[in-house]
């Protein structure tokens, strides 16, 4: 079977690491959207990079298949939240920021709808599973939201349902704990 591959890094450093100008954005947009630490603002700036090279590969891209691969691409990026409108031009994929990508994060998203107060204060409530997307607990806080899934975004509630159900078992419990020593009594 051999070796498992090792799997790559999603992002790459910055080419040179004492930049002033690189190092203070990177300052401003970790306080602003509540990074954990500036690998997660590398692997947004990374997807980034890798969009605007399919952009510009397919500008000059002729034929059949090249339009397929465009419209496939602004489909893709409108679905994400990224494109205003599905009849963008690929002009418009060049111009995307990584506020733009940053803005889709699930993280954002959970702070814009006011489900939490602060934006690291809705970084732990992902990391602790308090948050649902859907029908699914959610824990990464990186998350691209798709325009589809931005509505059902939600807080995990614990329902008095459950809290019933739960000291009802425990009163079962209680009981039969409660029978087996009288029928023992009896016994003796």
């Amino acid at each position: 079977m051999g070796d498992p591959k090792k799997p790559k890094r999603k992002y790459s450093k910055p080419g040179h690491p004492w930049q002033k100008q690189r190092i203070e954005e990177e300052i401003r947009l970790r306080r602003k959207y509540g990074f954990k630490n500036k690998t997660e603002i590398w692997k947004v700036m990374s997807e980034l990079r890798r969009v605007r090279a399919q952009a510009r590969k397919l500008i000059s891209a002729v034929g059949l298949q090249a339009e397929k691969e465009k419209k496939g691409l602004i489909t893709s990026l409108y679905n994400k939240g990224l494109l205003e409108s599905p009849k963008a031009e690929l002009d418009d994929v060049l111009s995307l920021t990584v506020e733009q990508f940053l803005d889709r994060r699930l993280q954002t998203l959970v702070y814009k709808k006011q489900l939490a107060s602060t934006i690291k204060q809705a970084r732990q409530m992902i990391v602790h599973k308090k948050i649902m997307v859907g029908d699914k607990v959610v824990s990464s806080p990186g998350k691209l939201i798709t325009r589809s899934e931005e509505n059902e975004i939600k807080v995990l509630q614990k329902t008095k349902r459950k809290k019933q159900e739960e000291s009802s078992k425990m009163e079962v419990k209680v009981e039969k704990s409660k029978e087996k020593e009288e029928i023992e009594k009896k016994s003796e």
